[in-house]
């Protein structure tokens, strides 16, 4: 016996359409990290210690780095 085309109760075929459909999850791949890579961020800072740092010219961002790698390692 065939199964019909189309099903016979409408509302079935309608609700099974908008049922979730069941994924499997896949498993998150860890990369392994590189040492000395920069990663953008976005960093909200005080307006003063920003303009402290500009004031310097280029090389700003490094100069932040700079301090918070200092802050890094003489944390008490």
């Amino acid at each position: 016996m065939r199964t019909p085309r189309r099903p016979a109760n409408p509302h079935e075929a309608a609700e099974a359409l908008f049922k979730p459909v069941k994924k499997p999850a896949t498993p998150a791949v860890e990369r392994p990290t590189l040492p000395n890579v920069k990663e953008l961020v976005t960093l909200k800072l005080d307006s003063e210690v920003l303009a402290h740092f500009q004031a310097g010219g280029s090389g700003w961002q490094e100069r932040i780095n700079d301090a918070l790698r200092a802050a890094m390692t003489n944390k008490d």
